[in-house]
């Protein structure tokens, strides 16, 4: 009589305490719907925004509702990595209880976006407990959520970036005057960020001098490295990536165009989760020359960073042909209505196919240096 082959042990992993918290928890709830449970055996662990570990129901609202975002609130068993890379498992810890194992965890696929999740701090963890997970490694994911080393690296690969400053915590608080006049520089309008965050967070379009200072301080509010980017004529192009099969190399999707049918054209939170006048044109009208183009771009830009697993690249295409590299996400939004899976799933790659290559891609690679 043959035996029936145990489940693979996924830890979904969701939630987190950067300000990306609640995109994190709908990600979350795209692959929790979507994950093959005839093959997948899944744990899905809540990080509260204070930063409890927990075992997080099933049937947790995962979804955006009447413009209600969902959050982790800490309800539920404890949870802890042992760091023993021989145990591979979870503690559930209970109170006045000695910790209990939650048995083995093959792979874990962190759904974490921003700091503290997305910036190689719990890739860091996981290779200390010897765990496997999907996506970048600690350096690859350190680098690709800093905007200003992420463009140091593509320029040093020869790669188009465009004009920016980078204005560090020490630089704002005592050489204020030199950096706002590296910043009058770039011309207007200009676009300030945080340096580390995503979804938009804290992003304003500057179109007036005098208020360069408050957007600084509006982005510091998020993190205290800023960057900001001259803005760039161009079309908001997309493409995703993920690690080669095999050993080969990145494969990149058809890219997608980025446009806003409503409100002022700014690609803000708002925009992106909230309302409707985003869409995604997939692929975009462009020459099949420029689409080859920005595929073998984006693909040079994530070996560049030594990402793994998957990533989605951010471009502008100019009216005169030229593409400029805007940013990477090592951990791009992931439901359904997100860009990463509906460039895949133009590409031949469904939803669920893809959550599943994810994982057996992060299964076959090795724990520990690579």
């Amino acid at each position: 009589m043959s035996q029936v082959s145990p489940k693979i042990r996924v830890a979904v992993v969701f939630g987190g305490r950067s300000s990306e918290h609640s995109i994190s928890c709908v990600t979350a709830g795209a692959v929790l719907a979507a994950i093959d449970r005839t093959r997948y055996e899944v744990v899905p662990v809540g990080i509260a925004r204070d930063g409890l570990w927990v075992l997080a129901p099933e049937d947790q609202r995962l979804a955006i509702e009447d413009g209600r975002l969902p959050e982790v609130t800490g309800e539920g068993n404890t949870l802890a990595l042992p760091f023993d890379p021989d145990a591979a498992g979870l503690l559930v810890i209970e109170p006045g209880r000695v910790p209990a194992t939650l048995t083995t965890v093959d792979v874990v696929l962190p759904l974490l976006h921003g700091p503290y999740g997305e910036d190689g701090t719990i890739q860091g963890m996981l290779d200390l407990a010897g765990v496997r997970y999907v996506g970048a490694g600690v350096l690859a994911s350190a680098v690709g959520m800093d905007k200003g080393f992420m463009k140091l690296v593509w320029q040093a690969r020869g790669l188009p970036v465009g004009p920016y400053v980078l204005v560090g915590d020490r630089q704002w608080r005592r050489e204020r005057k030199r950096m706002l006049d590296e910043i009058k520089e770039l011309g207007l309008p200009v676009f300030v960020k945080p340096a580390r965050a995503g979804s938009s967070m804290g992003i304003t379009r500057v179109t007036a001098e005098e208020d360069v200072e408050a957007a600084v301080e509006a982005a510091r509010e998020h993190d205290p490295k800023v960057i900001v980017e001259a803005a760039i004529e161009g079309r908001e192009i997309e493409c995703g990536v993920l690690q080669g099969l095999d050993d080969g190399p990145p494969e990149a999707s058809l890219p997608a165009e980025v446009v806003i049918t409503g409100g002022d054209g700014f690609y803000d939170f708002e925009t992106k989760y909230l309302d409707s006048s985003l869409r995604l044109d997939i692929p975009p009208e462009l020459p099949r020359a420029a689409v080859e183009e920005v595929r073998r771009l984006a693909a040079q830009a994530f070996d560049a960073l030594d990402c793994e697993g998957l990533a989605r690249v951010d471009f502008f295409y100019t009216p005169d042909g030229r593409w400029i590299l805007n940013e990477i996400n090592t951990m791009p939004g992931f439901t359904p209505a997100s860009a990463f899976p509906q460039m895949w799933a133009a590409s031949g790659l469904d939803y669920p196919a893809l959550v599943d290559r994810l994982i057996q891609t992060a299964l076959r690679r090795p724990v520990g240096l690579r």
